[in-house]
C-alpha cells in the first residue's frame, strides 16, 4: 500500500475595517473589525491497488477581531460610584495631602466662580509624594477602578480649571497608574510655571498605557512664592478611555474524496459515463449531493430552403474539386475499341468449322488403329481451340454497361446524411432533414402538397340490409318438435 501525503499551508489575511491593536498596544486603538483567515490544506493520496483514494481536507479558520473603546465616565464625580462626596472634583472638601491648604469662596476663587475652591498655600520647594520636584502643597488621592476590567491599555484624560493671580506661583497636575502596586504609567502636567502670568485658564491633558490598570492616583499640587494670594482650582475630571477587544474564532472543515479506478470498467460503463457527463450539467449543493441537470439540445429548424441551401454549399465545394478529365485515356480506350474490330472483321472472315459433326461422332470400341486416333485428335484440338476463340471474342464484343457516376448534388446530399451521428440520427429535426434531402434529389418538393381525401361508405346501408333465410323456420319448428318430445318423455 502506498500511502503518500502532502500537506499546504496557505494564509490569507484581509481587513474590513483596520483595527491595530497589539496585545502591547499603548493608548487607544483605532475602533473596528479585523477578519483574518487561516485555510489549511491537507492532501491525502492512498493507492488501494485498485483505485487511488485523494482526500483533500481544507480547514478555515476565521478569527474575527472587534475593537472598541470604552469610556468610564468622570470618576470624580460620586455619582459614577467610584468616590464619595467629600473626594468629588467639584472641591467643596479638601481631598488631604501635604503642606498647607485653603477653601476659600466667592472673591477669593477669582474667575472660578461663587463657589468654594482649593488653594495653593505653601511656600516649601521639596518634592511629593509622587515624586514631583518644587512642591509647597498637595492635593492627593487614590481612587479604585478594578470594576472596569481594563487589560488591553487605553487612555487617562483630565480637565481643570486654574486662576493664578500671581505669576511667580506654579501649579501642576500629576496622574500615576496603578495595577495593583505595580505601576503601569506616571504623568506630569505643568500647568502654569513659575514666572507665566497665566491668569484664569481651563486645562486639559492625557495620559497613554497598555496592559492591566485597576487604580489611579490623582494629585493636585504646586506652590505660593509671594505668600499673598496663592493659585486656585476647581472643577476637576478624569475619565478612563480603554480598548476592548472581543475576539471569534470560527472553524469550517471540508473533505473532499475522490477516488481513481484503475481500468475497472468495461467500454460500455465509460460511454454511459460519458454520456452522463456530455449531457448533463453537474453540481454540488452545500449538503455535498449531487444534482444532475439535463442539457437542454439547442434545436435546429430545419426547412426545405435551409437544406437545400446546405445542398448547393456542399454541391460548389464539389464542383471545384473535380479534376479535369484526361485525354490519354479515352485515346487508349478508342484504340483498344479499334482493335478489337479488327478482331472482331478478321474472325468473320474465317470459314466455320463443322463443329456439329465432330461433336456428334463417336468413336466406336472396335477401332484399334494407332494413326487414325492420331489423326482425329488434332482436329478436335482444332475445332475447340477455333470454338474458344470465338466465345472469348463474343465477351470481347459484349457493351459493357456504363456506370453511372454520381452528380454534385447526389454527393451533397450524402455528405449532409453521413454528417448526421448515428446517436441523432432518431431525432426529430434529423428525421426531417434526411426526408428534405430525399424529395430534393426525387425532385419532390410538392409530394405532399397534393393529397387526395377517400370518403368513407356508409356503413348503414349495409345494416339496413336484410337477407331471407328459407330454411330457418323449418329449423324452428324441429328444434320445437325436439323439445316437446323431450318434455313428454318424462311422463
Amino acid at each position: 500500500m502506498l500511502l503518500r501525503i502532502l500537506v499546504l499551508w496557505l494564509l490569507l489575511c484581509y481587513s474590513y475595517s483596520k483595527a491595530d491593536c497589539l496585545p502591547n498596544t499603548e493608548g487607544l486603538c483605532t475602533p473596528g473589525v479585523t477578519v483574518t483567515e487561516d485555510i489549511q490544506v491537507e492532501v491525502t493520496e492512498e493507492d488501494l491497488g485498485t483505485e487511488i483514494v485523494t482526500t483533500t481536507t481544507t480547514t478555515t479558520t476565521t478569527t474575527t477581531q472587534t475593537v472598541t473603546n470604552e469610556d468610564s465616565g468622570d470618576i470624580l464625580d460620586g455619582s459614577n460610584g467610584y468616590v464619595v462626596t467629600n473626594k468629588e472634583g467639584d472641591m467643596d472638601t479638601d481631598w488631604g495631602g501635604q503642606g498647607p491648604a485653603s477653601m476659600p469662596t466667592g472673591n477669593n476663587c477669582h474667575g472660578l466662580g461663587a463657589d468654594k475652591c482649593a488653594m495653593i498655600t505653601g511656600s516649601g520647594n521639596s518634592t511629593s509624594s509622587m515624586g514631583v520636584p518644587g512642591m509647597g502643597t498637595t492635593f492627593i488621592q487614590t481612587v479604585n477602578i478594578s470594576d472596569l476590567n481594563i487589560q488591553k491599555g487605553g487612555e487617562v484624560r483630565y480637565t481643570i480649571e486654574v486662576d493664578k493671580q500671581d505669576a511667580q506661583d506654579r501649579i501642576y497636575m500629576h496622574i500615576k497608574g496603578l495595577n495593583g502596586n505595580s505601576q503601569v504609567f506616571s504623568g506630569t502636567d505643568i500647568l502654569s510655571e513659575s514666572g507665566i502670568s497665566s491668569g484664569y485658564q481651563s486645562y486639559n491633558g492625557s495620559f497613554d498605557f497598555s496592559g492591566i490598570l485597576n487604580r489611579l492616583t490623582i494629585e493636585v499640587g504646586g506652590r505660593d512664592i509671594n505668600l499673598a494670594v496663592g493659585p486656585v482650582f476647581d472643577d476637576v475630571t478624569v475619565n478612563v478611555f480603554y480598548n476592548v477587544i472581543n475576539t471569534i474564532i470560527t472553524q469550517q472543515i471540508t473533505t473532499v474524496e475522490e477516488i481513481y479506478y484503475l481500468d475497472l470498467f468495461s467500454t460500455t460503463e465509460l460511454e454511459f459515463a460519458e454520456e452522463v457527463f456530455e449531457f448533463n450539467d453537474i453540481s454540488f449543493d452545500d449538503v455535498g449531493d449531487i444534482d444532475f441537470t439535463p442539457i437542454e439540445p439547442e434545436t435546429e429548424e430545419v426547412t426545405y430552403e435551409t437544406v437545400e441551401l446546405e445542398i448547393q454549399e456542399f454541391e460548389i465545394d464539389f464542383e471545384i474539386d473535380l479534376p479535369e478529365p484526361e485525354l490519354v485515356s479515352v485515346e487508349i480506350e478508342t484504340e483498344m475499341e479499334l482493335e478489337l474490330e479488327i478482331e472482331t472483321e478478321m474472325e468473320l472472315d474465317l470459314p466455320e468449322p463443322e463443329v456439329e459433326e465432330t461433336i456428334d461422332e463417336q468413336p466406336t470400341e472396335e477401332t484399334t488403329e494407332p494413326d487414325s486416333e492420331t489423326t482425329e485428335e488434332p482436329t478436335m484440338e482444332t475445332e475447340n481451340s477455333s470454338e474458344q476463340e470465338d466465345i472469348q471474342q463474343e465477351e470481347v464484343e459484349e457493351p459493357k454497361e456504363p456506370v453511372k457516376e454520381q452528380s454534385a448534388k447526389e454527393k451533397a446530399a450524402t455528405k449532409i446524411v453521413k454528417k448526421i451521428d448515428d446517436k441523432a440520427r432518431y431525432d426529430e429535426s434529423n428525421q426531417m432533414k434526411t426526408l428534405i434531402v430525399m424529395q430534393i434529389l426525387g425532385n419532390t418538393k410538392t409530394f405532399f402538397d397534393t393529397q387526395s381525401t377517400i370518403q368513407d361508405t356508409d356503413v348503414n346501408e349495409y345494416l339496413n340490409k336484410t337477407i331471407e333465410d328459407n330454411y330457418g323456420v323449418l329449423f324452428d319448428m324441429a328444434q320445437g318438435q325436439t323439445m316437446e318430445d323431450m318434455i313428454n318423455a318424462q311422463y
